[in-house]
């Protein structure tokens, strides 16, 4: 029997990775899906999303207004001894699952034609003529085209050449996520400064709360690897995350955690494969959000690959001109990130931040806008 040759493989079910199934299924494209997880299940993210992304998923046939879901209008700051900064957020965002937006996704590219293989997991990848071959432990599977968005880290950054030495300085990462049910405004998102370090709370669909923070490294061995340990004697040290760690119900025993998170800088293609999402590298949490960075990822490269796949675009144009839109898009928001969250998880500066933006509070409305992309 001959092998089906599929329009687009893509790697990894994520946003990214879902949404553009999504779009091209809609375009008539055959899709082929790869998840090595099975839909649906919790990942370590904020989950909070900017309003920025709410047309484009309500385009694609996600109906967020009848979910119930709750929208974000105002953020409160606080250093590491409390001082805080409250202020509206002008474009604002709104709060769901991944567990819930994912696994609504998944279904619909399902009902739209893509074939979508669950507890998959791709281990090689390579172009042999004009065809991508793709190896998983269910077998092979061919396709004009390949695209990556298998998140931060994956087995296939080795065979796509993008893993690096690390760099001097470079830093680790640990991020830990709750859902817990917990006392704090519908309308608002906090984030909580502690050292080396930052927690974001704000609500979600079901009636409970999104606690997710991120730490350099350093602060769970000091803290003898206990998570528990160092939530009590450095997390704590900010009086409201103190009082949301001892007066909320948490919903889980354990928390969902994922280590050796980096930011550094990646290529948006490999090896003739458009890279899409968090595998596109260094989206830093306070460039905004990496969730609506990755739908609109998604969102750049679809008509890009359907000009392709009609013969409007040879391979190499299509990836010089994807890398190029995406950087025009997102660069300059990175950046903008990055600066912010060098202040993060740094008492004096952070502080000293909170007390400037409160005496200039117009300042403190351009940064927030900044770090919040236009709809798309």
């Amino acid at each position: 029997m001959e092998q089906k040759i599929f329009d687009c493989a893509i790697i990894g079910g994520g946003l990214a990775g879902l949404t553009l199934a999504i779009q091209l299924a809609d375009s008539g494209c055959t899709v082929i899906l790869f998840e090595k997880e099975s839909y649906p299940f919790h990942k370590v993210c904020g989950e909070y999303i900017s309003m920025e992304s709410y047309s484009f998923l309500e385009r694609i046939g996600i109906p967020l207004s009848s979910m119930h879901i709750p929208m974000i209008t105002e953020v409160l700051v606080s250093s590491v001894n409390g001082n805080s900064l409250t202020r509206k957020l002008d474009m604002g965002g709104f709060g769901i699952r991944r567990y819930t937006l994912d696994a609504a996704m998944a279904k619909l590219a399902v009902q739209k034609g893509v074939t979508l293989l669950e507890q998959t997991k791709v281990t090689d990848i390579k172009r042999e003529g004009d065809l991508f071959q793709i190896k998983t432990a269910q077998g092979n599977f061919s396709s004009k085209l390949a695209c990556g968005a298998f998140g931060k880290s994956s087995v296939l950054e080795r065979p796509l050449g993008r893993l690096t030495a690390k760099s001097a300085g470079e830093k680790n990462y640990v991020g830990v996520k709750y859902h817990v049910k917990t006392d704090l405004p519908d309308n608002r998102i906090e984030l909580h400064n502690f050292n080396d370090g930052y927690c974001g709370i704000s609500k979600v669909d079901g009636d409970v709360y999104c606690l997710c923070y991120l730490t350099g490294s350093e602060n769970l061995s000091r803290s003898g690897n206990s998570i528990k340990t160092m939530e009590r004697n450095i997390l704590m040290q900010n009086p409201f995350l103190q009082r949301y760690f001892t007066h909320s119900h948490f919903l889980y025993d354990e928390p969902l955690t994922i280590s050796q998170v980096t930011f550094k800088r990646k290529s948006q293609v490999a090896n003739g494969i458009l890279i899409l999402g968090d595998a596109a590298g260094s989206i830093a949490p306070l460039c905004g959000n990496g969730m609506s960075l990755a739908m609109h990822a998604s969102f750049i490269a679809a008509p890009l690959i359907l000009d392709f796949l009609k013969g409007r675009l040879t391979h190499q144009e299509l990836c010089m001109i994807y890398e190029k839109q995406w950087k025009e898009h997102f660069s300059k928001r990175i950046k903008t990130g990055e600066r912010i969250q060098h202040l993060f998880g740094k008492n004096i500066l952070t502080n000293a931040a909170i007390g400037t933006l409160k005496l200039f509070p117009k300042l403190a409305d351009a940064l927030i806008s900044m770090t919040h992309g236009k709809p798309f």
